[in-house]
């Protein structure tokens, strides 16, 4: 395995790497590093979002530049003023060692005369806005007439936002002779006539395939009625309790509409968009990354600058209209060798445009149907019983014990845990006990969407294992393969939860994972598996219940929201327990 002592990098740099914690170098790092740091030359590398492209050129550039001069060196150009932040930021974490580096943002939103003071100190490293860095050349404020470094970071998200002359005004300001690094998720057109014209026969690198997406993303598919749009986001979030999730409308109006009838029904979500203020923008980007936030509604130029690790779940709420937007969205998710889930809600006119993305970012995606009412209830059960396991105890609870007891006196075990649980199981069940199913007759494949406990010949099992225990659905679906001795293709529909996940095999498979699982122990513990125990309903009674539910959509008294459901003014999230 390659160290970041192999790639030749200097005690100072190493011994920052070793304060940030980083083990080993990825992908991207491993190949650039060594070119940028062996020769002068261009460079183009081609990599998804988080897979480690700050350090990648960040080392090379802070070994390259001479310290003991205050001329500016080198210029990192970013689309956003949140990366151009994040990105300042990093660079004095690695450079924390090396004494005498002074690295400078610049970034529209904040005082240009702070910032000028800040250059004429001394600025080895500027990293910029291509609006700002327009702005502080036409002023005379920045001379980047002797850099030897220009780093294009995320170049086709800075074109797909318009900053095409931008870059090009400020490159023609720059020497013929310098280093240019580009650093890019995709390859369209307008990145590579930037390359054509201000590169000289760069070398390139790529990780993974040109403009596929990452490997450690899970793309799935939803297909609504085009009403039913809202009512599918909820039942997303709702059965997926623990969801982080960065939700792509596109346009600002729609991105505050959703976020604010998130809000009114009771979840924790926000809206970032261009209409906002950049105070409002920073606020909710520092509520997101506390996790104060966990529905994040977004467009994409707005998105641009989030770059959180953690992010569980993409929600395409729509289709952006070019495809190499849909590869920036799922790279949100599935960062820094973790595992996500990047979702889309589509109609049956959109999966053409499925179809197109599978064959651009060369993976499949697969088709899942809306979660009913009454499997979010079994997920949320589950979820409450489990934080309830691991919730620790408050000391200062015992001076109200007696009273409690008190209270309490005459229930037995069984009647005081129904109780209980009831308390929030029971107010879940009425949200949604009379509500519709969503997508269930327009869904185009048979077991691959299945959402029953035995449906079209596949079933859906429980498992008492999951995030807690460091699975993700990549990680649970080989330790199942491997358990159960089948192919990868043989067990399907993997959700992992905070302590329990679900998975899905072919019906004749049933005897053998019951079997196996049959007093079956991981390091000691039980790991016990059961067949989902959802309640089936008679093809009259889904009849009854479909035209209960239109009734209810024509009655100005119940909410449009979810049809079949009552609104409820100033309701809890019943998804976030």
């Amino acid at each position: 395995m390659t160290t970041f002592e192999d790639l030749g990098l200097t005690m100072s740099l190493l011994s920052a790497i070793s304060d940030l914690g980083f083990e080993s170098p990825s992908e991207v790092q491993e190949k650039a590093i060594p070119i940028l740091l062996g020769e002068e030359t261009d460079l183009v590398a081609l990599a998804q979002t988080g897979t480690g492209k700050t350090a990648a050129f960040g080392f090379p550039l802070l070994q390259k530049i001479d310290i003991e001069s205050r001329t500016t060196q080198g210029l990192i150009l970013s689309p956003t003023r949140e990366l151009c932040l994040q990105i300042t930021s990093e660079m004095q974490l690695y450079s924390k060692y090396e004494k005498g580096v002074n690295t400078v943002a610049i970034y529209g939103g904040a005082s240009i005369t702070e910032q000028a003071k800040q250059i004429k100190k001394g600025a080895q490293l500027i990293v910029a806005t291509p609006g700002r860095m327009k702005d502080m050349i036409r002023r005379g404020i920045v001379d980047i007439s002797k850099i030897e470094y220009c780093v294009l970071d995320e170049a086709d998200e800075m074109l797909n936002m318009g900053f095409y002359e931008d870059i090009k005004d400020i490159l023609s300001n720059t020497p013929k002779d310098k280093s240019t690094w580009l650093f890019s998720a995709t390859m369209p057109k307008e990145v590579a006539q930037i390359a054509k014209k201000f590169m000289h026969h760069p070398k390139e690198i790529t990780v993974g395939a040109k403009n596929a997406g990452a490997v450690t993303v899970q793309h799935e598919y939803y297909i609504v009625g085009g009403r039913d749009r809202y009512a599918a986001l909820k039942r997303l979030a709702d059965a997926n309790p623990g969801i982080f999730s960065v939700v792509f409308c596109r346009t600002k109006r729609d991105t505050q509409r959703i976020a604010e009838k998130l809000i009114e029904d009771g979840y924790n979500a926000g809206a970032l968009h261009g209409d906002l203020s950049q105070n409002q923008r920073d606020l909710a980007m520092n509520a997101f990354r506390k996790k104060q936030i966990q529905l994040l509604v977004a467009t994409d130029v707005a998105a641009r600058g989030i770059d959180v690790d953690d992010i569980t779940h993409v929600i395409n709420y729509q289709l952006p209209d070019e495809i190499e937007t849909y590869t920036h969205r799922s790279g949100r998710t599935g960062r820094a060798g973790k595992s996500g889930i990047s979702m889309v809600i589509v109609t049956r006119s959109e999966l053409r445009k499925i179809r197109a993305i599978e064959k651009k970012i060369q993976q499949k995606f697969l088709e899942k149907k809306i979660p009913t009412g009454i499997e979010i209830c079994e997920i949320q059960l589950y979820h409450l019983a489990s934080k309830i396991r691991d919730t620790e105890v408050n000391s200062k609870i015992d001076d109200y014990l007696p009273a409690i007891y008190d209270v309490l006196e005459g229930l037995d075990r069984d009647a005081l845990i129904k109780k209980m649980v009831s308390v929030e199981f029971t107010r879940f069940y009425n949200y949604y006990s009379t509500s519709r199913d969503l997508g269930t007759e327009i869904t185009t494949s048979g077991d691959s969407g299945s959402s029953g406990n035995v449906s079209e010949g596949s079933v859906r099992y429980f498992i008492n294992i999951g995030e807690r225990d460091g699975y993700d659905w990549m990680s649970l679906k080989d330790f199942l393969r491997d358990t159960l001795g089948l192919e990868k293709e043989d067990i399907f529909r993997v959700d992992t939860k905070d302590s329990f996940s679900f998975f899905n095999t072919d019906a004749n498979f049933t005897p053998l994972v019951l079997e196996t699982f049959n007093d079956f122990k991981v390091d000691g513990r039980f790991v016990n598996v059961e067949i989902s125990k959802k309640p089936e309903r008679s093809g009259k009674g889904r009849r009854r219940e479909k035209k209960k539910g239109r009734r209810r959509e024509g009655n100005t008294n119940y909410s449009k929201t979810d049809s079949g459901s009552r609104k409820r003014k100033k309701r809890r999230n019943p998804g976030f327990f």
